[in-house]
C-alpha cells in the first residue's frame, strides 16, 4: 500500500502532526499558530526540562491545549538546538547545519512558554521543585523531562580528543561537520568504517541511512572507495527489505555489510575496529556508540530499566514510563514526574516523529490530570521516516501504535479499516524524496514554530 493510502486510511485515529488545526507552509520554522485559551479548566505549573523534538512539543501542546492558567516554564542549557533527523544529508552536502538548527523564540513569543537557559543540577521530588546550576529554584505541579540520551565510551578511544578524532555523530552539530570533513578528505582507494550498536539506540534506521548517504557520496565523487558497515545487531532491525535492496542492488559492491559485530575496541594507531566478527581497518571511523539515559536521570534516580524484554538482571539503561501519561513508574506507580523522548522505555521508537507524538500524549495527559480528570485510556499514535538511499532518491517506514493496558507500553496494531501496523516502502523514489522534505517541514513548523 502506497504510504499516502495507509495515512488516509488511518483518518483521524492517531495525534497527527496538524493535531492543532491548520497547513504549514515551505518555511521550517513558520506554521499555522493555534491560539492560546483563556481557560480550559486546567490550571498548574509544569516546568519542562529539554527542548529537544519531544520538549519543545510538549512544551508548546502545554499552553495551546491546557490554556493560558497552565504555566510552562521550559529549561535547556543549550542557545539552539539542532535537528539530528536529516543531518545525516550534511555528510554528502545536501543540508547543512545551519539549515537544521533552531531555537525557541517562537514558542515563547507565540504561546507565551517562559524559557529559561540554565543547567539542571537536581530534582527534588518530595518537594516538587527543579534545582538550578545557577538561579533561584523552579517549582512545579508536574515535571516533564526530555533531556535526550548520553553515550557509552568505546575502549580504545575514551578521551575526548579521541572522540572527536573518530566522530560518531549521532548528536548533530560539531561531529556532524568533522565527520563531513573526514569523508571529504577521503580518496578513490580508501575506506569508510562506521559501527551500529546494540538496540535500542536513537533513530533505528538512521545508521542503515548513514551508510547509503556516504557511499552514494563516494559513487559519486571517490569511485573505487568502499563502505563497511559492522552491525552489533543480527540483522538489519529497520526498513529491512528497503536497506537489504540498498545494499545488495543500489550501492552493490560499495557497501559490505557485516551483521554480529560485536565491537571490542578500536585501535587509533592502526584504525582498525576488532570485533567479534575480525578486524576491520578504515580511512575513516564513525562509531556509532551503545547509548543510555543521560547523567541527570540517574542522579536523580529515575532509571530503573534495562530495555531489553525478559532482562531483569542487566544493566540500567532507560526510565521506564506508563506510556498512557508518561509517568516514570516508581515500583510499578506513577507519580508527577513525566519522562518523554529518548531515554523512556515505552514500546515505540527513539525517533525524532515519534517523541513529537508521544509529548503530544503527555501534553493532552497532563491537561485532564491539571482539571482532576482522567487521562485518555487510549491513546493512539503513529510514526513516519523516510530515509534518503541516493542524493534524490528515498524510501519510508510508517506504523501505527496503541496503548496496551497490561504491559503500559505501546504496540503496533492493524486499525479497523484493515490497515496493517507497519509497511515501508516499495521501492526508493524521487518522490519519496520529496516527500520527505514536506514532512520534515510540516515536523519542525509543528514542534518549533
Amino acid at each position: 500500500m502506497e504510504r499516502r493510502e495507509f495515512l488516509r486510511a488511518l483518518g483521524g485515529s492517531a495525534i497527527g502532526l496538524a493535531a492543532a488545526g491548520g497547513a504549514f507552509g515551505d518555511d521550517s520554522v513558520t506554521g499555522y499558530v493555534a491560539p492560546v485559551p483563556a481557560d480550559t479548566g486546567a490550571s498548574g505549573r509544569v516546568v519542562v526540562i529539554g527542548g529537544g523534538m519531544a520538549g519543545a512539543t510538549v512544551a508548546k501542546y502545554l499552553r495551546v491545549w491546557g490554556g493560558a492558567k497552565v504555566k510552562v516554564t521550559l529549561v535547556e542549557r543549550e542557545s539552539v538546538y539542532v535537528s539530528n533527523i536529516m543531518s545525516n544529508l550534511v555528510l554528502n552536502g545536501s543540508r547543512t547545519i545551519s539549515g537544521l538548527t533552531y531555537n525557541w523564540d517562537k514558542l515563547a513569543s507565540n504561546y507565551g512558554i517562559d524559557r529559561v537557559q540554565g543547567e539542571v543540577v537536581g530534582v527534588d521530588r518530595k518537594a516538587h521543585r527543579v534545582l538550578l546550576a545557577a538561579g533561584g529554584p523552579l517549582d512545579y505541579d508536574k515535571l516533564v523531562i526530555a533531556p535526550g540520551i548520553d553515550f557509552d565510551r568505546i575502549p580504545g578511544i575514551e578521551s575526548d580528543a579521541l572522540q572527536a578524532q573518530f566522530p560518531h555523530a549521532w548528536k548533530a552539530g560539531a561531529q556532524t561537520t568533522a565527520l563531513r570533513n573526514q569523508i571529504r578528505a577521503m580518496t578513490s582507494r580508501d575506506t569508510f568504517v562506521m559501527t551500529i550498536p546494540k538496540a535500542p539506540y536513537r533513530c533505528p534506521p538512521g545508521p542503515y541511512e548513514r551508510a547509503c548517504v556516504v557511499a552514494d557520496w563516494l559513487k559519486r565523487n571517490r569511485r573505487g572507495a568502499q563502505v563497511i558497515v559492522l552491525d552489533e545487531n543480527a540483522g538489519i532491525i529497520a526498513e529491512r527489505a528497503s536497506f537489504e535492496r540498498a545494499f545488495t542492488q543500489t550501492h552493490a559492491g560499495v557497501i559490505t555489510y557485516v551483521p554480529n559485530a560485536i565491537v571490542d575496541h578500536i585501535d587509533p594507531g592502526s584504525l582498525t575496529v576488532f570485533t567479534a566478527m575480525g578486524e576491520f581497518k578504515g580511512k575513516v571511523i564513525s562509531p556509532i556508540p551503545r547509548q543510555r539515559a543521560p547523567r541527570l536521570l540517574y542522579d536523580v534516580g529515575l532509571v530503573n530499566d534495562t530495555g531489553v524484554p525478559g532482562d531483569t538482571i542487566g544493566e540500567k539503561r532507560w526510565s521506564l514510563v506508563d506510556a498512557k501519561t508518561y509517568e516514570y513508574l516508581d515500583n510499578g506507580i506513577g507519580g508527577d514526574v513525566h519522562i518523554i523522548g529518548d531515554p523512556a522505555n515505552h514500546g515505540q521508537p527513539k525517533a525524532g516523529h515519534v517523541a513529537n507524538q508521544e509529548a503530544k500524549v503527555c501534553a493532552d495527559a497532563i491537561t485532564r490530570l491539571l482539571r482532576n480528570d482522567l487521562p485518555d485510556a487510549n491513546p493512539v499514535t503513529n510514526s513516519a521516516c523516510y530515509s534518503p538511499i541516493t542524493f534524490e532518491t528515498a524510501s519510508w517506514l510508517t506504523a501505527v501504535y496503541r496503548y496496551n493496558s497490561a504491559s503500559r507500553k505501546m504496540e503496533t496494531f492493524t486499525s479497523n479499516a484493515g490497515v496493517a501496523a507497519a509497511g515501508e516502502a516499495a521501492s526508493a523514489s524521487k518522490d519519496n524524496f520529496e516527500q520527505m522534505n514536506k514532512w520534515f517541514r510540516q515536523l519542525m513548523a509543528d514542534t518549533y514554530a
